[in-house]
């Protein structure tokens, strides 16, 4: 770690939680204010399934450091709002008070991972984006993020006019909504083992490309390569089919991203529509940055437009795909200094 100067400002710790991976980062920050810059001081990036806890987690990140930090801020996957939460996709109970006890916290706050992630966009740079349709000259206002990784998260940014204000959701539990004959037939395929059939058992890594494909190779549609069988014995199952479909080395993987591209660019315009995102909307998650190619292709834009009589507004709203993994890491600490801030404010 770098030595920290004198009348420094708070050392942040941020952690960006999800249920692949955790990554953790210590940030410096350049005053008190929930405006002041953040230095990234060091960070690290683990396996969530192998820990037995987050505090495991933090104490292996902290080391000798546990001592040198004054606020910690961890973007959590699921609801957040209270000083106790039970994580989504994985096995993991917190208690803020408990955390900030452990490792000698001024303050801990919990904060849904997707309005981290909303939080993280302000520090990110244009190199950090890639630009699907560049949406109006002029775009401006209210902004979204949809984020699918090992589930389906969702956030709304409204524009109060100076400034831009994240809110969290949960829409990615919302219901599936098919708007094809093969959609329709997903969702029928989908409804006998799960009951309700909610966006993320067709946008997530986890749930949504096995969901997909195993929809098309179990009723016929098109026949599983045997080298694909063989590699989804030993790897990640999003990861296989994902990397077959960009090299166009398996038709039903192929197939499958079509259709999970088509059915998250339709998504990203609902959501678009639900919060009138006419600043943008921002494509997150490691399956977007790592699928790039095949988001480029033109299933997504065209369900993205796809809005009758709205299909006009919709080609004036920006879409982006975020780059940098590091946005709900930085957006953590950027909301960890709000909240400081706000407590400090209410003592």
């Amino acid at each position: 770690m770098r030595p920290l100067p004198s009348g420094r400002g708070p050392v942040v710790l941020a952690a960006d939680v999800g249920g692949t991976k955790t990554f953790l980062g210590l940030f410096l920050a350049g005053g008190t204010d929930a405006a002041a810059p953040l230095t990234l001081l060091r960070e690290a990036k683990y396996s969530s399934r192998d820990a037995a806890s987050l505090e495991q987690l933090v104490a292996r990140f902290l080391g000798d450091d546990r001592n040198r930090v004054d606020f910690a801020c961890f973007g959590l996957p699921g609801p957040t709002g209270s000083k106790r939460a039970r994580l989504v996709n994985l096995p993991w109970e917190l208690d803020s008070d408990a955390l900030a006890a452990a490792f000698g916290l001024s303050a801990c706050f919990f904060v849904n991972d997707l309005l981290a992630n909303a939080h993280g966009i302000g520090e990110l740079k244009a190199e950090d984006f890639a630009v699907l349709p560049r949406g109006a000259d002029d775009a401006a206002g209210n902004m979204a993020v949809i984020s699918p990784g090992t589930g389906l998260g969702e956030a709304g940014i409204f524009w109060d006019g100076r400034k831009h204000i994240p809110f969290a959701c949960e829409g990615g539990h919302c219901d599936f909504a098919p708007r094809t004959e093969l959609e329709l037939a997903l969702l029928k395929h989908l409804f006998h083992p799960y009951g309700h059939v909610s966006f993320e058992r067709v946008l997530s890594g986890s749930m949504g490309i096995p969901n997909i494909y195993a929809f098309l190779r179990d009723t016929g549609r098109i026949a599983e390569s045997p080298a694909i069988v063989e590699l989804l014995k030993h790897n990640d199952t999003g990861a296989v089919i994902s990397t077959a479909a960009a090299e166009a080395s398996c038709p039903l993987c192929v197939q499958t991203m079509q259709l999970f591209t088509s059915i998250l660019g339709a998504e990203a315009g609902n959501l678009a529509l639900k919060t009138m995102a006419t600043g943008g909307v921002f494509i997150g998650g490691g399956i977007a940055a790592k699928t790039l190619q095949l988001l480029r292709q033109p299933a997504l834009l065209e369900a993205f437009f796809a809005k009758g009589r709205f299909s006009e507004f919709m080609h004036k709203i920006p879409l982006r795909v975020i780059l940098n993994e590091r946005a709900a890491l930085l957006g953590a600490g950027r909301y960890a200094l709000h909240a400081a801030e706000l407590m400090a404010s209410r003592a």
